[in-house]
């Protein structure tokens, strides 16, 4: 059997990178294709084109479709496998369904493995780059649009802060309370704020601090100008858009999960859904294959086609569904770890159903 698990093994795995880098080859050329005219145009040089996008953007393109070609892979060459009669020789020599799977689990462990890390750790930065690439040359400039903006700097304080201007990092009427014990300590009410980036501090203007102390004892000092570093930067007021996750390898993102937490923010659904999709993604390669197997597995006439378009058709409503189940999560309509897990639960039904009436 050793020597079969190595031929289902290196038949699995070359199978999968043959189709994936073909389909991620023929996305490279699509998107140039898209974009020629407009990096022309903007005269973008050639090395920035090659190592800060397309060198960024195929890693990314090979990730976000592995699910695909794992099912893709295992349904078509075990359906060659089929229509040469050699699972039906295996199975007829005494080797169990269940242990045939065996090497197809062993690949889809190595595919998912190889997943996890790619997204924990090698795209996050990868991708950095990629959107900055977009920013430089193809993307608006983004502009914080939130009014009467409320958040939670550190435990014991709250800050509110009018309007911001993304241009020149500019705040507008903030105030900064600090409490201790559930009772109000102080207040610091200022009518700008203002980033000083070589500093890393900021800079208050025309400020009221009112310090309390006591029931009856309060004490009010006027400054035109305070500098000073407070627990929050500019960042604070970023892009809050979904892919700014895809940015931050796993210790970075439970880091910003546990702030922002911390801060009270809203919004940090995206980020949950990352952190639960970065495990839930690579463990489908174990559920498709399985799926993958039980479909393919049976000899059929007229050849693999159709055996090919039921698991692609299957593959994409499982894209599908994640897509619905992002939104529902990001919407706050579904819980995060519920929303990222769903698809899997839908589809290891369906590999069960299938596994349980594949020839055997």
């Amino acid at each position: 059997m050793r020597l079969l698990d190595r031929y289902i093994l290196r038949y699995f795995i070359t199978t999968y990178l043959f189709t994936l880098g073909l389909f991620v080859g023929i996305a490279v050329v699509f998107d140039l294709t898209e974009r020629l005219d407009a990096l022309v145009g903007k005269r973008v040089p050639l090395n920035e084109i090659l190592f800060d996008y397309y060198f960024n953007l195929i890693p990314y393109l090979a990730n976000l479709f592995s699910p695909l070609f794992v099912f893709v892979a295992v349904i078509f060459f075990t359906a060659r496998l089929a229509a040469r009669s050699e699972v039906v020789a295996m199975l007829g020599s005494g080797i169990p369904f269940g242990r045939l799977i065996y090497p197809y689990l062993i690949g889809a462990m190595l595919i998912a493995g190889g997943n996890w890390y790619l997204a924990g750790y090698v795209l996050p930065p990868s991708n950095k780059k990629r959107i900055e690439f977009d920013n430089r040359y193809f993307r608006d400039r983004y502009y914080f649009n939130r009014h009467h903006f409320h958040f939670q700097p550190q435990p014991g304080q709250l800050a509110y802060v009018e309007s911001y201007s993304t241009p020149d990092s500019t705040g507008f009427r903030f105030t900064l309370e600090h409490f201790k014990g559930g009772q109000l300590r102080s207040k610091l009410m200022c009518e700008r704020m203002r980033w000083n980036g070589q500093e890393g501090k900021w800079t208050l203007e025309d400020c009221h601090l009112r310090r309390i102390e006591g029931t009856k004892r309060e004490h009010v000092h006027f400054f035109p100008r305070i500098d000073t570093a407070l627990r929050f930067t500019t960042e604070d007021f970023g892009r809050p858009l979904v892919e700014d996750a895809a940015l931050l390898d796993n210790h970075q993102l439970e880091a910003y999960i546990s702030r922002e937490r911390l801060k009270g923010s809203s919004g940090i659904e995206p980020f949950l859904v990352e952190k639960h999709n970065r495990l839930s993604i690579p463990f489908s390669a174990f559920i498709l294959t399985i799926m993958g197997v039980s479909l393919s597995s049976r000899k059929v006439r007229g050849g693999i086609g159709l055996q090919l378009g039921v698991g692609v058709g299957l593959c994409f409503a499982y894209i599908m569904l994640i897509r619905f189940a992002l939104t529902f999560a990001i919407k706050g309509n579904m819980p995060p770890m519920l929303a990222a897990w769903t698809p899997n639960l839908i589809f290891m039904a369906i590999a069960l159903y299938l596994y349980r009436v594949a020839p055997k």
